[in-house]
C-alpha cells in the first residue's frame, strides 16, 4: 500500500482550522480512483498558521511513515515545509517530496538549489499530474525515479541532474475533478457535529484575464477563464448551509466578471433561505465593474448577505499604473463605485501598494489621501516581487533591491528606481501604522471630521500619531517602537494590535495625542465634539478578551438571539455621535448640536481568535444602540 500523507497549513494562528483547499482536490482525485483501493491511501494532515515546526514533524513522523510528502506551498510555509521534508528524507531516503503551488511552480531550479531533498516540483494545476505520480510509483515500485513522460512535473533524475518536463494543458472540464467537498474528502464537521473551519472556501472558476505585473494570478495561474458546472456548485453551497458554515469566501480571481457568477449568487441566496447559511459572501471582485456587478451588489442586499467591497486600486499614480499594466482598467475610475455603494448603503474598502517603480513617497501620500476622501478604510501592502510575474522578469528594469521576509520567503522590495532605501524605510514604518491604524480600524471615525474641520488629511493624522509615539519618554511607547520590524509584515500588524488592545496605557497613549494635538487643531466650537467623537470611538472598536481572562473594564457577557455577545455599559455622550457621523454633510454645514444621548454598544465575541484576519475581524466591531438608564435597567432585570 502507497502511503500518501498530503500538507497544507494555514496562514493565520488560530484556535480553528483553515480549509485544506489545495490538498483536498489532489486527496480526491486519489479516492475518486477505484483502481488505486488497495493500493493507494491520501491522507490530509492541515496545520494551522501557529503551529511550530516540531509538532508539525511530530504530526508528520510520530506514527506511520509516509512513502510520498506532497506540500501545497506559499511564501508563508515554503521554509518550515522544506526543514519537514528535509527531517522525512532522514526518515525515508526513499521516500518522495512534492511541492506545488504558485510560490514554487517554474521555480524547480531555485528550489532544487536550496533544498537538495526535494524530489519533484509540479508547474500549474496539480491534479492531473499528482494522479499520473501515484500511477507511476505503483507501476515503478523498486525502480529508479524517472517519470520522463509526465507534463507539467521538473524533478530530479537518478543521475542528479534535473529534468522539466514539457508544460500540461490547463484542464478545461473543471468537473472531471472530483469535488473534495461532495466526495467528503475534506470532512466539514468536527467532534461535535459543528462547522470545523474558520470560513468555507471554494472555487466557481479558474485563472484570469488580466497580466498585472505584480501579481502571479494571471501570471502563473493562466489568462483563460474556466468555470465548474452550475449543478456542482449547487450541491457544494448546499452543504456548506447545512453545515452552518458562516463566511463562503471565493478563491476567484474576478468574481463579477462572468454570468455564471450571477447564477452562482442566485445559488447561495436560495441556500441562506433554506438553512440561515452562509450569512456572508466574500470574494476577490472583478477589476472592472460592469451593469452584472451593479446587479449581485444589490440581490446580496436585499437577502442580507454581508460582503466586503474591495477597491483593488494598488496605486493612484499614472506612472506607477502603467508600470503595473493597469493604466486602461476601468477599476481607475473608482469615485463613482464608491458613491453608488454609499448610496446604497454599502461599505468598501481600499487597497494600496507602496514600492511600485515610478511610485515616490510624494505621490504615494497624494493617492492614499485622495482614496482616503473617499474610502477612510485603506489596506496599504509593502511590495513583493512574486514568482512568475513581469515585475521578476523585468527585475534588472526597474532597479528592484529586495530582502526576503524574517518568518515568510516573500520577497520585499527595499529600493527600486524611483524609491531610495532611505525613503523606503521611512515609507515602511508609515505603512505599519497605516495598516495597524487604519486598515485594521484602531481609528475608523475620526478620520473625516479630522479633515473637514482641522485640514488634516489620514496620512498626516497617522503620521502624527507615529511621531507622537517617537517623541515619547513612556516605558510602553519604548517597549512598543522596540518591537517594529523594519519590513511592515503582517505578523509584527498582528503583535503591535495585541498589545494595543491588551494595554490601556498604549491605548492612553493614542487618547493623549488626540487630546494633546489633534483636538487643538479643531475650530474652538467644534472641540467638545472633537472630544466626544474620540470616546465614541474607543466603545466602538472590537472588544479584546484573551481566553480565561477577564472582559475590558466596562463590558460584561449578554445574550443576543441566543448567541453570547459582549455589551458595554451605559456610555452616555453630548451628541447623538452616529446620526451625527451618519448626516455628516448636515452636521459640517449647520454645526454640532449638544444632544446628551445615551447608548450600550454590542459586539461579537472571538475577536482574540480572529484578529490575525481582517475580514474577519471586521465583523467583531462594536456598534452602539441608543437607549437610557430606565430601559437598561428594565433588560437587566
Amino acid at each position: 500500500m502507497l502511503q500518501i500523507r498530503l500538507v497544507q497549513q494555514g496562514a493565520w494562528d488560530m484556535p480553528v482550522d483553515s480549509m485544506p483547499l489545495a490538498v483536498g482536490y489532489l486527496k480526491a482525485v486519489i479516492d475518486a480512483d477505484r483502481s488505486l483501493d488497495g493500493e493507494a491511501v491520501a491522507e490530509i494532515c492541515n496545520f494551522r498558521g501557529g503551529q511550530k515546526l516540531q509538532e508539525m514533524a511530530m504530526a508528520l513522523f510520530g506514527g506511520e511513515i509516509p512513502d510520498v510528502l506532497a506540500f501545497s506551498v506559499l511564501g508563508w510555509n515554503y521554509r518550515s515545509f522544506g526543514a519537514l521534508a528535509e527531517t522525512f528524507k532522514q526518515i525515508n531516503p526513499r521516500g518522495l517530496v512534492v511541492f506545488g503551488g504558485t510560490h514554487v511552480a517554474y521555480q524547480s531550479e531555485r528550489v532544487f538549489r536550496e533544498m537538495p531533498w526535494i524530489d519533484v516540483v509540479v508547474n500549474g494545476e496539480g491534479e492531473h499530474c499528482f494522479h499520473e505520480l501515484t500511477h507511476y510509483l505503483l507501476a515503478h515500485r523498486g525502480e529508479d525515479f524517472d517519470p520522463v513522460d509526465i507534463k507539467g512535473v521538473s524533478y530530479r533524475r537518478p543521475d542528479g541532474t534535473l529534468h522539466s518536463a514539457p508544460d500540461r494543458d490547463r484542464i478545461n472540464d473543471l468537473d472531471v475533478i472530483p469535488s473534495p467537498f461532495l466526495t467528503g474528502a475534506i470532512p466539514m464537521a468536527d467532534g461535535a457535529g459543528n462547522f470545523r473551519y474558520d470560513v468555507a472556501l471554494m472555487e466557481t472558476n479558474r485563472g484570469c484575464p488580466y497580466k498585472c505585473s505584480f501579481c502571479y494570478w494571471g501570471g502563473a495561474v493562466g489568462q483563460k477563464m474556466r468555470s465548474f458546472s452550475t449543478e456542482r456548485l449547487a450541491e457544494e453551497v448546499d452543504l456548506f448551509g447545512f453545515h452552518k458554515a458562516p463566511s463562503l469566501v471565493l478563491c476567484d480571481s474576478n468574481f463579477g466578471l462572468l454570468e455564471a457568477d450571477e447564477e452562482f449568487v442566485e445559488l447561495v441566496i436560495k441556500t441562506r433561505e433554506k438553512y440561515g447559511y452562509p450569512e456572508a459572501l466574500i470574494t476577490s471582485w472583478a477589476k472592472n465593474k460592469s451593469a452584472r456587478f451593479f446587479n449581485i451588489v444589490r440581490r446580496l442586499k436585499e437577502h442580507g448577505l454581508q460582503s466586503l467591497f474591495t477597491l483593488a486600486l494598488q496605486t493612484l499614480d499614472d506612472a506607477a499604473l502603467t508600470n503595473m499594466l493597469r493604466k486602461n482598467m476601468k477599476v481607475n475610475q473608482w469615485e463613482s463605485l464608491v458613491d453608488w455603494l454609499a448610496e446604497e448603503g454599502l461599505e468598501c474598502y481600499g487597497e494600496l501598494i507602496w514600492g511600485a517603480p515610478g511610485e515616490t513617497p510624494e505621490s504615494f501620500f497624494a493617492g492614499y489621501d485622495r482614496l482616503a476622501k473617499k474610502v477612510s478604510r485603506i489596506a496599504v501592502y509593502p511590495m513583493l516581487l512574486l514568482p512568475n510575474t513581469s515585475y521578476v522578469e523585468q527585475r534588472e528594469v526597474h532597479g528592484f533591491v529586495t530582502i526576503r521576509g524574517e518568518d515568510d520567503d516573500f520577497e520585499y522590495v527595499l529600493a527600486n528606481r524611483t524609491s531610495t532605501l532611505a525613503e523606503n524605510l521611512e515609507m515602511q514604518r508609515f505603512v505599519f501604522w497605516a495598516r495597524v491604524l487604519g486598515e485594521q480600524q484602531f481609528l475608523r471615525h475620526v478620520w473625516q471630521p479630522l479633515s473637514d474641520l482641522a485640514g488634516v488629511t489620514q496620512s498626516q493624522a497617522i503620521r502624527s500619531v507615529k511621531e507622537y509615539f517617537e517623541r515619547s519618554s513612556d516605558p510602553a511607547a519604548v517597549a512598543f517602537l522596540s518591537k517594529i520590524p523594519v519590513l511592515a509584515e503582517s505578523p509584527a500588524i498582528a503583535e503591535a494590535l495585541r498589545s494595543l488592545h491588551s494595554q490601556p496605557e498604549l491605548q492612553d497613549l493614542v487618547r493623549e495625542w488626540w487630546q494633546e494635538v489633534a483636538v487643538p487643531l479643531f475650530p474652538p466650537q467644534w472641540r467638545k465634539f472633537a472630544a466626544a467623537l474620540y470616546e465614541f470611538e474607543s466603545w466602538s472598536r472590537q472588544v479584546y478578551v484573551i481566553p480565561g481572562g477577564d472582559l475590558p473594564k466596562g463590558w460584561y457577557l449578554s445574550e443576543r438571539d441566543g448567541a453570547e455577545w459582549y455589551q458595554s455599559d451605559l456610555v452616555s455622550l453630548p451628541y447623538d455621535m452616529p446620526a451625527a457621523l451618519e448626516h455628516w454633510e448636515t452636521t459640517l454645514a449647520e454645526g454640532p448640536a449638544e444632544q446628551e444621548t445615551s447608548f450600550v454598544f454590542d459586539a461579537r465575541p472571538g475577536y482574540y481568535h480572529n484578529l490575525d484576519n481582517y475580514e474577519i475581524a471586521a465583523q467583531h466591531l462594536a456598534t452602539p444602540r441608543k437607549t437610557d438608564a430606565i430601559d437598561l435597567l428594565k433588560r437587566a432585570g
